[in-house]
């Protein structure tokens, strides 16, 4: 990755950000259902969420494993491996992303800033075609907020914009970054949309309704929106 300073760097998320991980997940739903049954698919989700709550993010590919040690003779199983590994993410990114990564590239670098485990969410990035659209600059970290001087380090600006579907992880950043990082929040999934979330945290300097609204921007509007942390 390239280290040297520029003025500006933007820091894309992925899942529900560039690519709807909800409709994934929808179908990976149905797949499981239709290949082992209610009862068993209902077991994964559980062993899923027991997973994710141990190391904090989700871990399909894990979840698979511990399922297939409780149900070793279940055939069922290894579809849903192929499901996942052999899946289209191409088709699932949203309406104008790629375009956006290409619009904002003539004011500064551009980089996916996403969480997720070592095999599946750099599988996913590949075969969506983001790492290409960024030029390979990656980082994937367990909890991304906790290690923003890394991401400093390896792609160091002067300022950043920060895109993303999350409000708890924009607030964390703008608390460690303040007036260094403008924050966009893309209302997109499930996450985006949950009324809880909305009212527990601030609001981020600009918020979005899709991704490819992006493009109606300049980069004098979207550096007006920065705020700085009390």
């Amino acid at each position: 990755m390239n280290t040297s300073r520029a003025d500006i760097a933007f820091l894309f998320d992925v899942d529900n950000t560039l690519l709807d991980n909800d409709h994934v997940i929808a179908e990976l739903e149905c797949h499981l259902e239709r290949e082992v049954g209610a009862e068993r698919a209902q077991h994964y989700w559980r062993l899923f969420e027991q997973l994710r709550t141990e190391l904090g993010y989700a871990d399909y590919l894990g979840a698979l494993q511990r399922y297939r040690g409780e149900y070793p003779r279940d055939p069922g199983i290894l579809t849903v491996s192929r499901f996942l590994l052999n899946y289209p993410f191409a088709d699932r990114l949203f309406p104008h992303a790629l375009e956006v990564i290409a619009h904002v590239k003539q004011w500064g670098s551009a980089a996916l800033l996403t969480d997720g485990d070592v095999v599946f969410q750099p599988h996913k990035v590949d075969r969506s075609g983001l790492s290409e659209a960024v030029a390979g600059k990656v980082l994937i970290y367990l909890h991304k907020e906790k290690e923003l001087d890394d991401v400093a380090e390896r792609c160091p600006a002067e300022h950043y914009i920060l895109v993303e579907d999350k409000l708890r992880l924009l607030t964390s950043v703008k608390k460690s970054w303040g007036s260094q990082v403008t924050t966009v929040f893309v209302r997109q999934g499930h996450y985006a949309l949950d009324p809880k979330i909305l009212a527990a945290y601030p609001a981020a300097d600009l918020s979005l309704e899709r991704i490819g609204d992006l493009l109606q921007y300049d980069l004098a509007q979207l550096l007006k929106h920065r705020q700085s942390v009390e």
